[in-house]
């Protein structure tokens, strides 16, 4: 090869270790020859990475690609025995995708290729089989116009629906050799069908490449945070054959059950059919189980190769496999995506049983899907009515209205609705309706169909194979028994763990974490060096951070405490008082209030520590809006009302306090410099509040931090006033609290070391500091920017969800570095929701942070990616 690029690697030249250049499906093909040998996994090669990210610049193959895919095929025709197309004893291949990471159902496939109107013949001639040659011969014209020529794949399936209506049969295998012979005439009228099999195998790899940028694939890597840069391998590989007759089927299985991760293998087969129809789900299939009444040497087989793999990686596995007339083939091998409650109990599971040490385990878990652990399930206590059973492909309970198609289920959400999104089966293009969706329901397919896999990988409840129904999509309508029970817009409930579904309004109830999952917590804890808080404003936000093991709270917002009726009223008039007097009097009768929140909450942590963030937004959101009060006054005035006046000062106050750019006003210290008494109250509150609770017995610190600071100057006046405060009521600094600021502004971070002269800590608020960074508006960018940036690549994800770590993440190094050399026993902390996203988190573990905060529901999952940062550091170390 010299210096040529190898675009081509046969199967016995890979390994998992060259998952990154041969993708997931090639590195592991490539290491399950090795494990398992060539005589159980059928030959083939594999069309690199690196060849498909060369192809995506100008849609032209690579120089050499065309030679070396040829070289390649002759090598695989030399083993088998056969040639491509051959008239006499074709030599058939699968042409399959395989990303780095897995991507189910996004990429496409296309099966039986090498097939013309003459080596079909020879098939049926060599097999003694002509049903089975004119079925494949079916399969792969009709997957050929589908995936390479674009063309619908209903439109296959309606011409498949009325040769069946016609022959008066029902199922696909009921159909015989001249009835597949006038399906497949039929199919090729649809499109000009090429009987060159170098063509087809051409085109079909390049239809693989460009399924890569499809909008499926592409909606798949925004959801799951793939990289388009990666590309996909293609992988050329022989043919087996699970369509031959009744000794022949294909199926899919784990190796401990995918729901639920017990050690039991589970997953679903068909006799008489390809790989494709147990996944698409137009078929339903047979529980693995059933395998052993089957065929019973296979079935032993599977199990002990299940077993093999297993130990070999691991990790659960996720298999797909093909037997030819009791032959046993396997053709895929994967870590098995599954959902938060299988993967804990893998994990327990594999240290139990001397697989994996904690620290291994612990790295199996994708902490993403812990989420799903922590949301609601059906009542046990309610009894309703079950419309249909199916079957319970991926765990917990939703309830909202019924919508028909991705499309609608978007707008739903869009619009604030939680939606149930029904279909006959689902299909890749379906993806963003998945996301959209809070729950999913289909009448067809099993636990590895399309719908299962994807709503398992996103922590969506779905239940799928409901056979009783008939989803009308068209109609917008769900009959069983051939009546209308249920229409568009109605609600619905869905129960993924039980497979139920129900048009009762059933209560859903607030998770328990099972012991497993405490296991997972509890060694996460011993692992981690990152401390993990709660942002909480409420006692009863406090009291489910506490549950799920926050060790304190790490941001308080007391703007949310103004918000109800009365509370309401009385800021509204301090804020709109004209005097310094009239404010004050108005803020003596929110100071009871405030103390009585923060006397619950500290209560709630019971002695662990609580950063209280004095009032930050701009006054005018508490305010009544300009053109309301103008609404009002032209009505009072034309009824002659005695408020005229009220109105009209109201109306002149809220016009004075307007501003341009109210989000960089008069808001955070600056509201607290220019208008004191409110600040002043505020911090009376905290220290009564937390002499009152130490009263009782408990405990407690609060630390008081003071927002949006750019100047040294400004922090220290502020520092000021709370330690007067602090001296008039009795309470000492150091001891009762401390007086921190978050770093939310650039300055602040360049000036850090200044600014910690005035401070016991630090906490960076990310998304104040993300918008102030990058010059971007949250709400504005999320709306209006961020899918075309992400087409466009100049990033790859939300810089709201996932830390910039190139630009603000630097900023918060910077702060964290120059703080601790002006200060070295800084308190550091990150109190944005980067705080809980995982892949921030191993950030903010390199960075010198001494803890995280996050909303109460992602705590677990703070705890667990804090503890695999450690492990990774520990391991880079080594």
């Amino acid at each position: 090869m010299g210096d040529r690029p190898k675009w081509v690697y046969d199967f016995a030249e890979g390994s998992r270790e060259m998952r990154d250049l041969l993708g997931g499906k090639g590195a592991n093909v490539a290491e399950m020859t090795r494990i398992l040998g060539p005589e159980r996994v059928p030959a083939g090669f594999t069309i690199t990475t690196e060849a498909c990210v060369a192809y995506m610049g100008d849609h032209e193959f690579p120089d050499r690609l065309d030679d070396q895919v040829a070289a390649a095929l002759a090598r695989l025709e030399g083993q088998a025995g056969k040639k491509l197309g051959d008239p006499e004893d074709p030599l058939l291949v699968s042409v399959r995708s395989g990303a780095r990471e897995s991507m189910p159902g996004m990429l496409d496939t296309v099966l039986n290729l090498g097939l013309n109107d003459a080596s079909v013949e020879g098939l049926a001639a060599r097999t003694g089989n002509e049903r089975f040659a004119w079925d494949s011969y079916r399969r792969f014209v009709q997957m050929f116009g589908n995936v390479v020529e674009g063309i619908e794949g209903a439109r296959f399936e309606d011409l498949i629906a009325a040769e069946k209506r016609d022959r008066g049969v029902r199922e696909d295998t009921a159909l015989g050799p001249e009835s597949l012979r006038a399906l497949v005439a039929r199919f090729k009228e649809l499109y000009d069908f090429p009987a060159d099999p170098a063509d087809q195998l051409r085109r079909s790899i390049a239809a693989v490449f460009d399924s890569w940028t499809g909008d499926r694939a592409v909606t798949y890597r925004r959801l799951n945070r793939i990289p388009d840069s990666w590309g996909t391998a293609v992988n050329v590989q022989q043919m087996v054959f699970g369509n031959k007759g009744d000794t022949s089927g294909s199926g899919v299985a784990f190796s401990r059950d995918e729901v639920t991760g017990a050690p039991e293998p589970s997953g679903d087969f068909l006799p008489n059919a390809q790989g494709e129809d147990v996944v698409s789900g137009v078929r339903t299939p047979r529980d693995i189980a059933e395998l052993a009444d089957w065929q019973p040497e296979v079935h032993a087989q599977l199990l002990e190769i299940l077993r093999t793999l297993e130990r070999h990686y691991g990790d659960m596995q996720d298999t797909e496999f093909t037997v030819e007339e009791g032959r046993l083939y396997m053709l895929q091998t994967r870590n098995a995506k599954r959902p938060a409650q299988a993967a804990v109990r893998f994990a327990v599971d594999a240290v139990v049983e001397g697989l994996l040490e904690r620290e291994a385990a612990l790295l199996t878990i994708d902490p993403e899907t812990l989420d799903s652990l922590l949301h609601p399930t059906f009542d046990p206590e309610t009894t309703y009515e079950i419309l249909a059973t199916g079957v319970a492909a991926s765990p917990g309970a939703a309830k909202g209205e019924l919508v028909f198609t991705a499309a609608a289920a978007i707008d739903g959400a869009a619009a604030g609705r939680d939606v149930i999104l029904a279909r006959p089966f689902t299909e890749a293009d379906d993806v963003a309706g998945f996301h959209a969706a809070v729950g999913i329901l289909t009448s067809e397919g099993g636990k590895a169909s399309h719908a299962a896999l994807v709503a398992r990988g996103m922590g969506v409840p779905a239940v799928t194979g409901a056979a009783s129904l008939e989803i009308d999509p068209e109609a917008g309508e769900i009959r069983r028994d051939g009546k209308v029970v249920l229409r568009a817009g109605d609600r619905v409930a869905i129960d993924g763990t039980a497979g139920t579904l129900t048009g009762d309004d059933v209560p859903l109830v607030e998770p328990q974490m099972g012991a497993a999952f405490e296991t997972v917590l509890a060694w996460s804890d011993d692992l981690r060096t990152l401390g993990v808080r709660a942002n909480a404003d409420t006692p009863e936000d406090a009291e489910r951070a506490r549950g799920f093991g926050a060790e304190g709270i790490g941001l308080c917002r007391t703007e949310h405490m103004f918000f109800g009726e009365e509370r309401g009223e009385a800021i509204v008039a301090v804020i709109l008082a004209d005097s310094d007097s009239e404010r004050r009097e108005g803020l003596a009768k929110l100071l009871p209030l405030q103390q009585g929140d923060f006397e619950e909450i500290f209560a709630a942590m019971e002695g662990r520590p609580v950063t209280v963030r004095l009032l930050d937004p701009p006054l005018h959101e508490f305010l009544p809006a300009t053109g309301e009060l103008e609404e009002r006054l032209r009505q009072a005035e034309a009824a002659g009302s005695d408020e005229v006046a009220a109105i009209e000062h109201d109306l002149g106050r809220v016009r004075a306090l307007q501003e341009v750019n109210p989000m960089l006003g008069t808001r955070g210290v600056r509201l607290g410099i220019l208008f004191p008494a409110i600040y002043e109250m505020q911090v009376e509150a905290i220290f009564a509040a937390l002499k009152t609770v130490r009263e009782r017995g408990l405990e407690v610190s609060a630390e008081i931090m003071v927002p949006l600071v750019d100047y040294r100057r400004e922090l220290e006046i502020l520092r000021t006033q709370i330690d007067a405060i602090a001296e008039r009521v009795g309470v000492e600094r150091g001891r009762d609290y401390q007086v921190g600021t978050m770093i939310e502004l650039p300055r602040a971070c360049l000036r850090a070391d200044e600014i910690a002269e005035e401070a016991e800590f630090f906490s960076f608020g990310t998304n104040d500091l993300t918008q102030t960074a990058l010059g971007f508006s949250r709400d504005d960018i999320e709306g209006k920017i961020l899918a075309r940036y992400i087409d466009q690549k100049v990033f790859d994800r939300s810089p709201f969800e996932t830390l910039d770590t190139p630009g603000v993440g630097q900023l918060v190094r910077m702060g964290a570095w120059l703080g601790r050399k002006a200060k070295v026993d800084l308190k550091l902390g990150v109190c944005g929701e980067h705080g809980g996203d995982p892949d921030s988190i191993a950030f903010f573990n390199e960075s010198g942070i001494d803890y995280v905060s996050c909303s109460p529901y992602r705590v677990p999952v703070a705890r667990v990616a804090a503890a695999q940062a450690a492990i990774r550091v520990a391991g880079d170390a080594a």
